[in-house]
């Protein structure tokens, strides 16, 4: 397991729902962190590195402001990484059976489509199909991807970096709920039995709804933002 997804359960507990405002100074700090970390990586100059690393600084101490968490805390999160910054990926497995669809229940006591981090040393369907079987206990199969979101327009939690969420459809080969560290059960919902307790900063109820949809309609076209 990756060192992401060791803080998974510590990110949720950390959730924050944001204001418009307070989401344009994010972006904001953002941007100016994604340039100093290009900076340290590109630059050659004793000089220029020092100013990079004091404006990565001061971006951390901005973030930790907005966010209110701890300034390690945001360290940790937000300026631990080297070379041209990128968004990280999130991978989502969308199992829908006689009109319902699977969601796991997490430790947090909410509910989400099984899925996670994208591990370094897999591809997205890999990790869609491992992230299913570690939380759901299930083999399956990426038939079509269904969406792939840009988390800052669907998902409710202040996080210091950006997110890709790609939402694959997929087909049960075989397998059964096995209890796990992240997992305490699965259950198929329909659409409108959708639980209320929701990880709306991992799958929201928009998100859940186009997987139905999606899972209807043979001829859907991939949502790309």
């Amino acid at each position: 397991m990756t060192q992401d997804h060791k803080h998974d359960e510590k990110d949720e507990n950390e959730t924050r729902l944001i204001t418009a405002g307070q989401q344009q100074w994010i972006d904001w700090i953002v941007r100016l962190q994604s340039l100093a970390q290009a900076g340290l990586h590109y630059g050659r100059d004793r000089f220029d590195l020092e100013r990079y690393q004091e404006i990565r600084d001061i971006a951390a101490r901005m973030m930790a402001a907005q966010a209110d968490l701890p300034l390690t805390r945001i360290r940790d999160l937000f300026c631990n990484e080297e070379g041209y910054q990128t968004p990280k990926i999130d991978t989502r497995a969308a199992i829908v059976k006689d009109g319902k669809i699977l969601l796991v229940h997490e430790n947090s006591g909410k509910w989400a489509l099984p899925g996670g981090w994208c591990d370094v040393d897999q591809s997205v369907a890999s990790n869609t199909i491992k992230e299913a079987k570690e939380e759901a206990g299930l083999d399956v199969k990426v038939e079509r991807v269904i969406a792939i979101d840009d988390w800052r327009r669907h998902n409710k939690i202040n996080n210091p970096f950006g997110i890709i969420k790609i939402f694959s459809l997929c087909r049960v080969l075989g397998g059964s709920f096995q209890p796990n560290s992240e997992t305490t059960e699965t259950r198929y919902f329909a659409r409108h039995e959708l639980p209320e307790n929701i990880a709306e900063e991992k799958t929201s109820r928009d998100q859940i709804n186009r997987c139905f949809d999606a899972a209807a309609d043979p001829d859907w076209q991939t949502h790309i933002e």
